[in-house]
């Protein structure tokens, strides 16, 4: 018995040693150094915001307490950046990013060259799980999902890839909503200013959760006409809103919609380059983790009106494998959706 007891004693003695070692080791490589995050997008939106709240707080997680720099990156809606932290940013932890929620699918379904595997991605976790909206500004003659399907409309985008162009394909393609896409804008300050000013009657395709953090005084002021809810569930305090899984007119229809609006269950993704050594791919996991359930974030997150409810890496993993297992015709007439003109 005294023998099995040394045994079993050694080897949780081993364990334990082991594991300090590894957390020893990445704390010896952080010390010092600077984190570099990129946002795919413009200063000003809510990506921005998150990215700037979380790099003040998550270096307290880091073994070696690291800082964090967030710089702006914005191209394609997040294409280019994606591109570059899967083929030539450093693998070695010292770089993560914050890209669309949409590029995790874009080798599936997308429109454009996308230069990487999902699956080999780090995804170190998203900040939340979100309902996107198509709106329209004011006194646009489209005010109702009704209106929608009848009158011609006018939205912003971002690029291929993109919530907003790819949300208002579908919708065109699947529904034949008439909406125009007006692609290209750098991100959501622009094409807020391009509604503001006339130019563009909406946009199909805009977090819930930002239009209240960045459009607060729009909503008060119900300067906005909420056609449709883009998700695979409603938001709480939408309850009278339409979603758009309830307009599938078949189970074709509803098996399409999951995959392109699956994305809203990773609604601010924080991804890192893959071959990442693990001791350090596991600290940067367990630190973001730390920092969605760490009360100064929450608190700072919540006052800036920005919602917080986390999805682990794992999670994200698990839904990645999900979607690329969808049957060959789903994929393809998915892909059809967002392709066609």
């Amino acid at each position: 018995m005294w023998k099995a007891f040394a045994r079993v004693l050694f080897l949780v003695t081993s364990l334990v040693l082991s594991a300090q070692g590894r957390a020893d080791e990445v704390a010896d490589f952080y010390k010092g150094k600077t984190i570099t995050l990129p946002v795919g997008y413009s200063a000003g939106g809510g990506y921005d915001a998150l990215a700037r709240i979380l790099a003040r707080y998550m270096p307290r997680h880091i073994p070696g307490h690291p800082s964090i720099v967030v710089v702006n990156e914005p191209g394609a809606d997040t294409l280019t950046l994606t591109n570059r932290l899967y083929n030539v940013a450093p693998r070695d932890g010292t770089q993560f990013g914050l890209i669309a929620r949409g590029m995790a699918t874009e080798p599936l379904i997308g429109t454009s060259k996308a230069m990487f595997n999902p699956a080999a991605f780090t995804w170190l976790g998203s900040a939340a799980n979100e309902v996107s909206l198509c709106v329209t500004y004011g006194g646009a003659a489209v005010k109702t999902w009704q209106d929608a399907l009848i009158h011609s409309f006018t939205v912003g985008g971002t690029g291929s890839g993109s919530d907003p162009d790819v949300f208002a394909k579908v919708l065109r393609n699947l529904f034949g909503v008439q909406a125009r896409l007006v692609t290209g804008y750098p991100g959501t300050p622009e094409i807020s200013l391009a509604m503001e000013r006339g130019e563009l009657d909406g946009r199909c395709g805009w977090s819930w959760a930002s239009i209240k953090w960045e459009k607060g005084d729009w909503v008060a002021e119900n300067k906005l006409n909420i056609l449709v809810q883009l998700a695979l569930q409603k938001a709480p305090d939408l309850p009278n809103v339409p979603l758009i899984t309830d307009a599938a007119q078949n189970e074709e229809q509803r098996q399409i919609l999951k995959l392109v609006f699956s994305r809203q269950e990773m609604g601010r993704p924080f991804v890192a380059p893959p071959g990442i050594p693990a001791p350090r791919r596991d600290a940067l996991r367990t630190a973001f983790d730390q920092t969605m359930q760490d009360a100064d974030f929450q608190s700072e997150a919540q006052k800036q009106g920005l919602e917080i409810n986390p999805v682990s890496g794992a999670e994200i993993d698990a839904l990645i494998a999900e979607l690329y297992r969808l049957p060959p015709d789903v994929i393809a007439k998915a892909r059809e959706a967002v392709e066609a003109k």
